[in-house]
């Protein structure tokens, strides 16, 4: 099958409509990722239907998952090749994309994305999540804050919640071991200022058709200034997990 019509029908397996023009986009954004990941790391998958499935069908899941109003603020913390933030642009043009990541050679390819298929309205940040989280005219400033295959919910949460707005969204995408991660995030996420609303599952059109979940939490309180503390304390002492650590 022509790789344009494979993305269109893994868009419709995850419930997401691609018109042929955005197809046409998506292959555009696919070819550049799989010609420059022989000279930069960007993805392990390089069969051209797995990248369809596993990375742009996997990105389109957060738009059945968040509603996102006309022209609202999306950051993809720690977005790598560009996924979800960027799939979701082509899909919504009208959002303001912040595509989030510490690693430059990755924006350079995501400038050449945007570049070549012409996307307005996206800002790439070469910065450190928590160095982000701390800058005044980043903090609660995003209406939606994303992340996927960035770190466990515990440490992510305190990576992208700051950034959250007040009655914002946090919406972290992960895999079947959600419901562990929860748990052991409870706590922070609390604190932070952020009420869980509901989990989203998702079946991948991949090979294997793994499993994937989104969670949705609404940012109810404003979150401390102590946090995000610096990034070697956030992975070393994650939020109230101490007392775990020292156990194992």
């Amino acid at each position: 099958m022509e790789i344009t019509a494979v993305l269109t029908e893994k868009a419709k397996a995850v419930g997401v409509k691609v018109s042929p023009a955005q197809a046409a986009q998506l292959h555009i954004y696919l070819e550049l990722l799989l010609k420059r990941n022989e000279e930069v790391n960007l993805t392990a998958v390089i069969d051209p239907e797995e990248v369809a499935a596993k990375h742009f069908g996997d990105s389109l899941t957060l738009l059945r998952a968040v509603e996102m109003k006309p022209g609202a603020k999306l950051c993809d913390v720690g977005t790598g090749a560009g996924f979800p933030g960027l799939p979701v642009k082509i899909l919504r043009p009208d959002l303001k994309v912040t595509l989030l990541d510490s690693t430059n050679k990755r924006l350079v390819f995501l400038r050449e994305v945007c570049d070549a298929l012409g996307l307005p309205g996206v800002t790439l940040l070469h910065k450190r999540a928590e160095e982000a989280g701390r800058d005044p005219k980043l903090r609660e400033s995003f209406d939606t804050v994303t992340a996927r295959a960035v770190a466990n919910l515990n440490v992510l949460a305190e990576y992208c919640v700051p950034l959250v707005k007040m009655k914002g969204i946090f919406a972290p995408m992960k895999g079947p071991g959600l419901t562990e991660e929860l748990e052991d995030a409870e706590k922070a996420l609390d604190v932070l200022g952020c009420d869980l609303k509901r989990v989203e599952h998702f079946t991948l059109p991949d090979a294997q058709g793994s499993a994937r979940n989104i969670a949705v939490f609404q940012k109810t309180r404003f979150t401390p200034k102590t946090y995000p503390r610096h990034g070697g304390t956030i992975v070393k002492k994650p939020l109230f997990l101490e007392k775990k650590e020292g156990a194992e």
